[in-house]
């Protein structure tokens, strides 16, 4: 975006002379003869322009009385003194008031040019670092997980624990079991909680985009890159990095990733300067890395740096005691949100959500308990707004029942992909997990199109 510098000097010539400059240098100007003139202008616009260069002496009111005004605006406008050799002190003085810098008349194009672009510089810096301290302090420090079971409390308390140390840590389970919310509870209860928390789904992102998102790019580094900018490990420096779906990252990334965690560096797509970050390192996964070690495809040396501290979280269908604590959660979050509330769960569904094996975790809950919280139209959630079958077991067709965990894992994938007539986006929302998961599994379990939508 261009920027916008006012000029306000009660001689014409100096006032044609440095609009000329800027705009030769490709910014955007507006003059004024008058401080009076200024004053009122910047009431009336909608947004701050990004710099003022102000003559000292002029009629009607001199530089330094402008320069007070706008100290008690809640805009920070940077303003560049203008001074001639008599009025030394005033430049000083308004230095003191606020004043960026301050040029001596008569001053040089590249004087000019150089005072300029590192106020502008400076200012948007300035910008940047108050930007992030208001998202600091906006940002929510997640719930406590909700749960009652030993098995998660073990795993929970583990995490707690290990927070105050720098160490790696990695996060394992299946999908939707909660461990963004793990990862991020590590964060808030660290000596690094007043720094950044971010975290991004290595499974998502092409191997160039995913590179660029970690480690920033400068100017020129590939089609489109128009201008530098920094990665999430500059982002998070002197915070936590959470990893998900780690397992995914190609050879090429995990070296360059070995290195941020070994050296505490990495260096920017298309640059040859190394930058350095002091970031905690939060990986998740729900491959067993052992044996993608052993399979060749994921390096021994990075697994055992990401391997400090393992913890991991147990699948929903383990921890069956949590169940109706989490819906009942997920109910008041939804009714939080939508103004969309419900009477209760009548027993015979609560029975169902307990005895449904979870191929999607608690993120699965979630979804089911939207869809009830809509089906049920402010009464009690009943058996039938449930999307999988609640029928008591005597009345299940003996070759209907599933015979282990894999065949009902494809049981609900089957019944997803049915329900959404193969969206597999859809259908990846409907069982909590990502929508590279649905596509793994409809090769593991070499379902068709054709053959399961006739």
């Amino acid at each position: 975006m261009t920027k916008k510098i006012l000029i306000c000097d009660d001689e014409e010539g100096m006032r044609r002379y440095l609009s000329k400059m800027l705009k030769n240098w490709g910014y955007q100007t507006e003059s004024f003869a008058s401080p009076v003139l200024l004053l009122k202008s910047l009431q009336e616009l909608d947004t701050t322009p990004d710099l003022l260069l102000l003559d000292v002496k002029m009629p009607e009111m001199d530089g330094i009385e402008v320069l007070k005004q706008l100290k008690n605006q809640p805009s920070q406008l940077p303003v560049i003194i203008m001074t001639g050799h008599g009025t030394i002190e005033s430049a000083v003085e308004a230095m003191k008031i606020g004043a960026y810098d301050y040029l001596t008349k008569p001053f040089p194009q590249e004087k000019l040019f150089a005072v300029v672009k590192h106020a502008l510089e400076q200012h948007r810096l300035r910008e940047e670092n108050s930007a992030l301290k208001k998202e600091l302090r906006e940002q929510k420090v997640p719930e406590t997980p909700v749960f009652r079971s030993d098995k998660f409390r073990q795993a929970y308390d583990l995490a707690i624990a290990v927070a105050d140390s720098d160490s790696s840590v990695l996060v394992l389970g299946e999908s939707g079991t909660g461990k963004e919310l793990v990862a991020a509870a590590i964060h808030y209860v660290s000596p690094r909680r007043e720094n950044r928390f971010l975290a991004i789904n290595c499974a998502a992102l092409s191997d160039n985009l995913l590179e660029s998102q970690l480690f920033g790019h400068v100017k020129g580094a590939f089609t489109g890159a128009v201008q530098a900018q920094k990665g999430l490990l500059e982002e998070t420096d002197q915070g936590t990095l959470f990893l998900d779906e780690v397992g995914e990252l190609s050879p090429s990334l995990q070296a360059k990733l070995l290195r941020a965690l070994q050296e505490g560096e990495f260096i920017p797509v298309g640059s040859t300067k190394t930058k350095k970050v002091d970031v905690r390192f939060v990986a998740a996964t729900n491959k067993n890395l052992q044996e993608e070690v052993a399979a060749g495809r994921f390096r021994e040396d990075l697994f055992y740096r990401l391997n400090v501290i393992s913890i991991e979280l147990p699948p929903l269908r383990e921890r069956s005691e949590d169940i109706e604590p989490l819906a009942e959660h997920f109910l008041k979050k939804i009714a939080n949100k939508s103004r969309r509330s419900v009477e209760g769960i009548e027993p015979e569904a609560l029975e169902a959500l307990k005895n449904y094996h979870w191929p999607g975790n608690v993120r699965e809950l979630e979804n089911v308990m939207e869809r009830c919280s809509i089906l049920a139209r402010g009464g009690m959630i009943a058996s039938s707004h449930l999307p999988f079958a609640t029928q008591p077991e005597s009345h299940v067709a003996e070759d209907a029942l599933p015979l282990n965990l894999r065949d009902t894992e494809r049981l609900q994938v089957i019944r997803a992909l049915k329900e959404t007539k193969w969206n597999k986006s859809r259908a990846a929302e409907l069982l909590g997990v990502t929508r590279k998961t649905i596509d793994r599994k409809i090769k593991e379990f070499d379902l068709n199109q054709s053959e399961l939508l006739d």
